[in-house]
This record gives structure tokens, sequence and C-alpha cells, in this order.
């Protein structure tokens, strides 16, 4: 955890020069981490039992006057270091001079026996100011951590009063704890984290899974998790019975202070995601208007609502995706505005009837990734310009009713062909396979769309489609090789002459 001053423990008590204590047998001989434990408190006793007046996580101090009694000083001294560590004491220091010259190698053996941690303390060396020197790195701890609380607090509330004050308050909190944290949202989906990608894809599968778990059962709680051996803590964020969402933090289990610092971005968290999903929801609706003037032809004045809705229009050409609303628009909806500002303009969404429309950059991810993201299925336009907008929107339909699960394209959907589409789609496939024959002769002023149609109509004669447009046969064979390579496509077979045929006379209705 950032800025943490240095633990009390036995290998830091040891470590002090003024004090000259010295450990019994080597260091990388002791018990695994057993120097390493914070120490909580210094006691001294020469009782013969002194473990019903200690507490765990304490150095007991003793001069050895009680070994002088006992049935014999072996079996004494191996009882009285294993009641040491049953009670959980976590070394021993021997004061030298007092009664003995040294440590007994009755009780060294029976340390090195029972894994207890022991040291000696000379004669010029005062218990209490061994005592004094633990109690002074206590407090002194306790200062730094109130300190660290009090500025990471500081840190995290000004983080909350900058633009998207929630993304800033999560990553300071990360910062602060030196720790991985992520926001998810009521319906479990991750809204943030701090820093990114920073758990492997299957310990962010654990946690997705213990998230969405917390928040069936609707009621408040934090618990403690571990994922991989990775340990986290998850927190609701809410009211029972209308949780917003949760607080995921790597973490074993937080001190005090970081409890306290935790505590009061749950309070802000929550704070604001009950004022975000207003603003969403009114974001949502301005959105949902601009959609409108986008599908009625008046792009300018969709882009200027969109302008001011922080999530403009993206420049041309477009892609438009239609992704089902499954009761998940507003949360789509919160994702995209994010993926958005970090992804320079790239996507514009609102909601269109039950569904939300996307307007994307040409060949961006945004549609792929909501589908996976949310689960839910997204139907994609071919590429076009703002004028070709509600066409778009059609062909992203169409891809959508299509589509049984994922993403699926208008191309893809198109590629099924007329014949095998539902009437509703019809004439939007039918429209879209005609369109490069339309567009080429309003350029260039030819006729190729209108010469096809009468060559299907006279059964693929030359001479008779001629004959019919008042045109030599040469120039119907011209037209009708420029009509397969546009549309790349075989005229010499009948299926494909009988799709094309049907996308005449659907696109006509």
């Amino acid at each position: 955890m950032a800025e943490q001053s240095v633990v009390p423990t036995v290998r830091t008590l040891l470590g002090r020069t003024d004090l000259q204590l010295s450990l019994v047998g080597a260091a990388n001989e002791q018990p695994d981490g057993d120097l390493d434990r914070p120490v909580r408190w210094v006691h001294s006793s020469d009782l013969a039992d002194p473990t019903p007046f200690l507490s765990d996580e304490v150095v007991l101090l003793t001069t050895g006057k009680q070994f002088e009694e006992g049935d014999g000083p072996s079996v004494y001294v191996d009882e009285y270091v294993r009641r040491l560590v049953a009670r959980g004491v976590l070394a021993l220091g021997f004061g030298s001079g007092v009664v003995r010259p040294g440590v007994p190698a009755p009780l060294a053996e029976a340390c090195v026996r029972h894994r207890l941690v022991l040291f000696e303390v000379p004669y010029r060396t005062p218990f209490i100011a061994v005592a004094r020197a633990n109690a002074e790195a206590v407090a002194a701890q306790a200062y730094e951590r109130r300190s660290w609380a009090l500025s990471a607090q500081r840190a995290i509330s000004l983080a909350a009063l900058r633009p998207d004050g929630l993304a800033r308050t999560l990553m300071e909190l990360g910062h602060q704890l030196g720790t991985w944290v992520g926001l998810y949202d009521a319906a479990g989906v991750l809204l943030r984290e701090h820093p990114t990608h920073a758990l492997s894809p299957a310990v962010s599968a654990a946690v997705d899974a213990e998230v969405e778990a917390v928040l069936r059962r609707g009621a408040r709680a934090a618990s403690a998790i571990s994922v991989d051996g990775e340990p986290f803590t998850l927190q609701t964020l809410g009211r029972g019975g209308r949780l917003r969402g949760v607080l995921a933090i790597a973490s074993a289990e937080l001190d005090q202070e970081g409890r306290g610092v935790v505590t009061s971005v749950i309070a802000m968290a929550g704070l604001a995601m009950e004022q975000q999903e207003g603003v969403q929801r009114a974001h949502s609706r301005l959105r949902a208007g601009a959609v409108e003037l986008l599908l009625g032809g008046q792009t300018t004045l969709a882009r200027s609502v969109a302008r001011e809705l922080t999530m403009p229009l993206p420049p041309g050409p477009v892609q438009v995706a239609l992704a089902e609303g499954a009761g998940r628009t507003l949360a789509i909806a919160e994702w995209l505005e994010l993926y958005a500002a970090d992804h320079g303009g790239e996507v514009f969404a609102g909601r269109a009837g039950s569904d939300l429309l996307m307007v994307v950059s040409e060949g961006s991810p945004a549609p792929q990734e909501v589908a996976a993201r949310f689960e839910v299925r997204v139907g994609l336009s071919e590429p076009c310009s703002y004028a070709d907008a509600p066409a778009a929107v059609e062909q992203a339909r169409v891809a959508l009713q299509g589509a049984e699960d994922g993403l699926l394209s208008f191309r893809d959907r198109r590629g099924r062909g007329v014949l095998d589409s539902p009437s509703a789609d019809a004439q939007a496939v039918a429209r879209a396979t005609l369109a490069p024959l339309r567009d080429h002769d309003s350029r260039a002023g030819a006729d190729l769309t209108r010469t096809l149609r009468v060559f299907l109509e006279n059964d693929g004669s030359h001479e008779a489609t001629g004959r019919a447009l008042s045109v030599h046969r040469h120039t119907v064979r011209a037209r009708v090789q420029a009509a397969q390579r546009l549309l790349d496509v075989d005229l010499s077979s009948f299926p494909v002459r009988a799709e094309l045929w049907a996308a005449f006379r659907a696109a006509e209705d």
C-alpha cells in the first residue's frame, strides 16, 4: 500500500543498532516469515507460565529465573516453549547476565525444536528500552498511516472534482493503494479499472462471476475472495435491493486506515452513480432525439446536438450499428461514452426505439466489442456517407434481425440473397444489391441498370434486349459485361440471374 512506514517486525527490532540484540542461530534457519511478522507489543515476564497474561503477536522477554524450578531443566524448558508457541508468541528474548551468563542450551534447543525465534538481550540493554523501541515504532507507523489516510482522502476528493470525477477517483484510489481496482455497474459490467488490463483473462472472468453473484443476492455486503491465490475485496455500492454496482480491489484485508479511504470512495462512488444515472437518462433522451434527426435526414442539426452531449458524430465515412435492447441500453451507452472519450470521438450512440443505435467510424471495433462484452446481438451496415444514413439504419436493422448471436454485418446478411430474405428485409437487401449499378449510372450518366433488367426480362438474349432498347447487340453485350464487373457476378449462371431478377422486383415494392 502506498506511503506506508516500515512495519514493526521482529526483524526491524533486531535491526536496531542501539539495542544490540543478537539473533540466536542464523536468520535463514528461522521459521518461514516469522522474522517479518508485525509485532503488536513487547512484554517481559519471568513467570513459569506467562501465557494466561499474553496476547497474540507479542515478543516476550525473560531473564530465565523460572528455569531454576521444575522437575528437570530440559523437560520444563521444552514445555515452556511449547506453550509460548501455542499462545502465538512471535519471539523470545533472553536477558543475559541477570540470572545466567548466556542463553541456556536447553532453551535454544527447545526453540529450534518448536520453531520459535530466539534472540539475546545484552545486560546493558534494559527490557524497557526494547519495549519502548517497539512502542515508538508502532506509534510512528500509526501516525504515518493516519497521515497517509488524510493525504489519500484529500487526493481522492480533488480527483472527484475533475471532469469524469468517477474515473479519476477510481484511478486515484488504485494509485494510493498501489493495486488494481475495478468498478462494476448494476448489471455486473466492468465500467472502469485501474490499471487497465492488469488482470489475466482467467482471473478477470472469475472476479466478474463473483461480482455477478454478489449483485444477484441484492444485499449490501463486503466480501473477501481468493482467485488463483490472489486476494480480492468486493464492496457493494448503493442501497440493499437497489444496488448500483460493486467496487473490487485486488488486495488482502485492509488495515483501519485503508478501510477508511475505501469507505470514502464507496460513499462518493455510490452518490456519483446515483447522480450519473439521472444525467445518463437525460443524455439518453437527447441522443435519441439526435438519432431521430439523423434518420430524418437533418444531419447538420443532429451533428450540432451530438456535439453538445460530449459524444460528437464521428467524421465520415461511417457505419451504422444496431444493438438489441434487452434492458441493457443505458449500460451500453455509458460504456460507449467512455469508449468514445478514449478513442477520439470514434462512436456516437443513442436509443432507437427499444434498441441502441451506434454511428461509428468505418472499421471501428466498437460494435464487435459491444456484442462480446454485453452478450447482445448487433447488426452492422455497410460504410456510407451521412446522406445515406437512413438507408444504413435499415441495413443495420436487417442485419440485426438476421443475427443469431454476436455481430452480423449487412454485407454477410446480403450474401444470403434476396430469395432467402424475409419479405420485410428483401427490399433493403435488393436495393443494396443493385446499388453499385445505380451509383455508376448516376455518376457516369450510363444506363446499366435498365439494360440489365431488360436483359433479364428477355431471358439473357443480347439481340432481343438490343431491339427492346433500340441499341446494337454489341452495345448490350458491353453494358452487360460492365454490370457483371460492378456486381462481381457471373450472369451465365441461372441462380445469379434469378437472384438479380428478384432484386429488381423487390426493389420496386
